[in-house]
């Protein structure tokens, strides 16, 4: 089958910007089109507005500034000639039917035979846009929607017609799973697909009961969070970061598209609280602000909320934001069905829209798709929910919801009926099955190639194990380290469980893969690991243990340098946050397969410490070792200075490629279900003639080089930008990177380094300021500036 290695986006708006950078993210090169720009002297102008615009989105859709050579701006008159070259053609143009059906016509001319085309669009049916589309392209023709922004959500929904060819399928859907890194859900031509279908319905509920009910929005967005796995934000904070003029349109589409009978309609009435804030200015945080914003000024700055009582009246008026303190949230901690079964206020509303929502979905099998694991995925991957519907049924009671359902005066779903007392999943064997419209069981399948650790551990017992981490056969001889404390945090236990693993498998096993799965935390929230566990250091410290804590230094330098010089690869497969001593794990590596959404970096100093698990020895050789490493041990050692005293974290796996914290050969896996198969088949390929690498020395400049850097930080501290203890922590890191008491002619080995990065940590462990910054972290999650 011919491979796409070539793409064009025409429509350079928000959508189609972004879908052209995310292509050049995966390294294939892509042409972006738009019209040519009414009065400007650049026909090209839209285009590479467009592609400039990307420096200061937030966050950003460039995966590493390299990669916008990879975009091709041009404009529709004058380069529509070139899409011939192209295998992938995506429209994001204006959602205009007749607009996008004149440029179908446009395209089937140009175009190469067996190219696919796709529409963005959300909102207009496949059966209408190839209404009068020239037969020649209707094969190849999808709809591809991806969800905003394009670079950070994994949900792909993938609408095929009865003419879409099987071969246009296989290959738009390799193409978006293994080099987009998306999750491709098949979806029915149907109005909203899958996610926006329900996720529209669910946000519309939520606000039309939250003004029935006279619920205000703190409370209902504490409801609608975090205790039913929801986004934190609630449902008038998401349509805040989303957009409260999107949900107008939207709306109107399903509309325009939903039988006379379906629940959307009940609950799609005109709110004219909606329409002033729009007027206004007040879009959400794209506006002035939306049902939150920002009061006051300078110090005086306050968190204001938006008052539904006097809104639904017709008058915005906004007040001081309150944290809402609903005994009935904090005990849907343990059982969510507290919440919705409470007979209070927060109860009735939580279960009115929960109960809706469920039974929505639930009624909705199989018109927008053929199983119920494709809907809670696209909810998961979409929505951001931790749950989707189906498994929320689960966590109930499926019997429960369906008794519960005539509270509401819904009739129980067929699907739902049909279930019973039983459970929309059940595990056999090592074998996770789904119910299905037939009323059969069937499995739960994974695209070829995808391993995921959880399917590994399903039914099977971990080979090592404590309260920490454990240790799993993934089979042809490979074993997984597996970190599970919070935020996969590395104490004691997790270090002795990884002293056992190495010995192990230096036995019996051929490698090692170090991996954590999360694969229902929000976009950037997944945590490969955050590091040493700071809350039991400072436990230690309040007890004056130094020992201890200086204990634990060394045990962790030993045990990651057998990783380092063990006689098998190793194989380090990051998602997300790899910070601390989770960077120094994987500098300790053989090798790295990362997730290309993994965020890198030594943070020690923004807590008053140093790296102490031989960050800064890895560090300084990947900077001074290369052939095209500039000369002299100063180059290499200011690098590392900067980016460690200002705990510098690398926005993605590429940057974290250019900063050195993954080597030039380490790989990059795009889709997230992937890594770990992807970790597994790079450690088996290096086990034939493996070889650990041999100790490096390192050539630093001694006090000559501190004299140097300390200049740089007075500079800092004078014009206001580091504090004192700042200049103490760099003084400490200064002395580390530049080899101690070490002459600028002498041979510094790592083992070296590591006796001054203890020596430092310990220092400024000792002191009142770093113990201040461990605690303010610790409670706020944010640093401490003293």
């Amino acid at each position: 089958m011919p491979e796409i290695s070539s793409v064009a986006v025409i429509g350079a708006g928000v959508m189609g910007a972004a879908i052209a950078a995310h292509v050049a993210n995966a390294g294939v090169r892509v042409l972006l089109l738009d019209i040519v720009k009414p009065g400007s002297d650049d026909r090209n102008a839209i285009a590479k507005e467009a592609i400039e615009r990307f420096k200061k989105i937030k966050p950003a859709p460039l995966m590493s500034a390299r990669v916008a050579r990879l975009i091709t701006p041009g404009n529709t008159e004058d380069d529509f000639g070139k899409l011939a070259e192209c295998d992938w053609i995506v429209e994001a143009v204006i959602e205009r039917l007749d607009v996008k059906q004149a440029l179908y016509a446009r395209l089937a001319e140009v175009r190469k035979p067996g190219s696919v085309v796709s529409s963005n669009t959300s909102t207009i049916p496949l059966s209408e846009l190839m209404g009068a589309m020239p037969a020649s392209l209707r094969p190849d023709f999808v709809i591809t929607h991806f969800f905003n922004p394009p670079r950070y959500m994994r949900l792909l929904e993938l609408v095929t017609g009865p003419e879409t060819s099987a071969q246009t399928v296989e290959k738009i859907t390799v193409f978006c799973d293994v080099i987009l890194g998306k999750s491709v859900i098949a979806c029915r031509d149907t109005p909203g697909f899958i996610a926006n279908r329900i996720g529209t319905y669910w946000i519309q509920t939520a606000l039309v009961l939250a003004m029935d009910m006279g619920i205000e929005i703190e409370a209902a967005d504490a409801i609608m969070g975090k205790p039913m796995g929801f986004p934190s934000t609630g449902v008038f904070g998401l349509m805040d970061l989303v957009g409260i003029d999107l949900g107008p349109h939207v709306n109107a589409s399903l509309a325009r598209l939903l039988p006379a009978g379906d629940a959307f309609h009940a609950m799609n009435r005109d709110i004219p609280m909606i329409g002033v804030m729009i007027d206004q200015g007040y879009t959400g945080k794209k506006g002035k602000g939306g049902f939150y914003r920002s009061g006051g000024r300078g110090a005086e700055k306050v968190k204001e909320t938006l008052s539904l009582k006097t809104a639904a009246a017709g008058t915005l008026e906004w007040r001081p934001t309150v944290r809402p303190d609903l005994a009935e949230v904090k005990d849907a901690k343990d059982d969510l069905k507290k919440l919705v079964g409470a007979e209070t206020a927060a109860g009735r509303y939580a279960w009115g829209v929960l109960g809706r929502v469920l039974a929505y979905a639930a009624s909705l099998i199989p018109e927008i798709a053929d199983d119920i694991s494709s809907v809670d995925e696209a909810m998961r991957l979409g929505y951001t929910w931790k749950y989707g519907p189906f498994e929320l049924i689960d966590r109930l009671g499926a019997a429960w919801v369906a008794e519960r359902l005539a509270t509401l005066d819904l009739a129980v779903p067929p699907i739902l009926a049909a279930l019973g007392n039983g459970s929309f999943y059940q595990t056999e064997g090592t074998n996770l099955r789904q119910f299905g419209s037939d009323g059969q069981y069937h499995a739960v399948a994974r695209p070829a190639g995808v391993m995921l650790l959880e399917d590994v551990k399903r039914g099977a017992k971990p080979v090592l194990t404590n309260k920490s981490a454990s240790v799993w056969d993934i089979g042809d001889g490979v074993l997984c380290f597996e970190f599970h404390s919070i935020m996969n945090a590395l104490d004691g236990d997790t270090l002795t469980l990884l002293d056992k693993t190495i010995a192990l498998v230096g036995k019996s096993y051929q490698a090692l893969v170090i991996y954590s799965e999360n694969l229902r935390a929000a976009p950037g929230r997944e945590s490969f690991s955050v590091g040493a566990n700071l809350g039991l250091a400072q436990f230690a410290a309040n007890l004056r243990m130094w020992s201890k804590i200086e204990g634990t230094i060394k045990d962790g330098q030993k045990t990651y340098q057998a990783l380092r010089y063990a006689n098998f690869p190793v194989v380090g497969a990051p998602a997300g946050r790899a910070l601390g001593g989770g960077c120094e794990i994987l500098l300790h590596c053989s090798a790295v397969q990362a997730h290309a959404e993994t965020y890198i970096g030594l943070v020690e100093c923004g807590v008053g410490l140093v790296p102490g698990w031989g960050g800064c020895a890895s560090m300084l050789a990947r900077w001074q070792t290369p052939k095209e490493a500039p000369k002299g041990p100063m180059p290499a050692v200011a690098k590392v200075f900067e980016m460690v005293s200002t705990a510098k974290v690398s926005t993605s796996a590429a940057e974290a490629k250019e900063l050195k914290f993954l080597k030039p050969d380490d790989g990059i896996t795009m889709n997230r279900m992937r890594v770990l198969a992807d970790a597994k088949a790079r450690a088996l390929a290096m086990v034939d003639g493996y070889q650990p690498p041999q100790p490096v020395t390192l050539q630093l400049p001694g006090s000559s080089g501190r004299v140097g850097l300390g200049m740089a930080v007075a500079e800092f501290r004078k014009k206001g930008l580091a504090t004192a203890h700042d200049v103490t922590v760099s003084t400490h890191l200064a002395r580390v990177l530049t080899g101690g008491d070490a002459d600028i002619i002498d041979q510094v080995s790592e083992t070296d380094v590591m006796a001054l990065e203890r020596e430092a940590f310990m220092a400024l462990f000792r002191t009142k300021e770093s113990q201040a910054r461990i605690k303010h972290t610790l409670e706020t999650g944010k640093p401490l500036r003293n």
